[in-house]
């Protein structure tokens, strides 16, 4: 009989589901537990194979049809910011962003129901509870923080943080090669601002400050209108079969 390490991995395949990104598709992922004393390694290696992290769980999409879905990290160095970018990080230059520990609140948590309810009125985490919310930033075996964006205050430049209620959040991984923004979440009532775009641009800029070479954004979908913005943040390097392949 073979024997396993326990922290040696074991993956398993999800049940099809309706796929939320392309109309008439269905979805299958590839998940294992991130936890134990390798849970940060096992978090690094994933996710330069493809994989996101949800909680204490790594997954890929393994769709029988469809390979629309394809992960992306930013080349942070070479990274050429466009005129209508540069607006948006004008625009929000009032806003500081402050790495926090990932511990939820409930101004945190009226944000997130806020956005899910504008914005993702019929998708799968619009019925989280403020239990699920607080699973979701803290139960993590990796190195991970909030970026909680406030506006400026009188006092900002002396202490660097903003004044106010949440206006912007993001969970962020770190790693060894990048940071990966994990979740974000935004004020749906200021969606003139691009509060979206906006935190992706600052954390290129956190990351090249930290030495780092990539921002991981998750997937791209070729053919879905919600992730098309994600193609927009060259260069970038996207995940092919034959590994990770440039775009310019």
């Amino acid at each position: 009989m073979t024997s396993h390490p326990r922290d040696t991995p074991q993956f398993y395949l999800t049940a099809p589901s309706p796929c939320p990104y392309l109309p008439g598709q269905e979805e299958r992922k590839v998940f294992t537990h991130l936890v134990g004393r390798r849970a940060r390694d096992l978090n690094e290696i994933l996710t330069q194979g493809g994989f996101r992290r949800s909680q204490t769980i790594a997954y890929r999409p393994a769709c029988e049809s469809c390979r629309a879905c394809v992960s992306v990290r930013v080349v942070v160095e070479d990274f050429a910011i466009t005129g209508s970018q540069r607006r948006i990080l004008q625009r929000n230059a009032g806003l500081i962003g402050t790495p926090e520990p990932n511990r939820p609140a409930s101004e945190q948590y009226a944000l997130f129901r806020r956005y899910l309810d504008a914005r993702h009125g019929d998708g799968g985490m619009v019925d989280m509870t403020v239990l699920d919310y607080a699973m979701m930033i803290e139960d993590s075996h990796v190195d991970t923080h909030l970026v909680v964006y406030r506006e400026r205050g009188p006092d900002s430049a002396i202490h660097g943080r903003g004044v106010g209620a949440p206006v912007a959040v993001c969970l962020t991984d770190v790693l060894a090669d990048g940071l990966s923004m994990v979740y974000s979440f935004y004020d749906p009532e200021q969606a003139n601002r691009s509060l979206g775009t906006y935190m992706i641009l600052d954390h290129i800029q956190r990351a090249r400050a930290l030495g780092l070479p990539y921002l991981y954004l998750g997937y791209w979908v070729d053919g879905s209108r919600k992730m098309d913005y994600k193609a927009k943040f060259l260069p970038q390097e996207r995940l092919m079969p034959q590994g990770w392949v440039r775009v310019d």
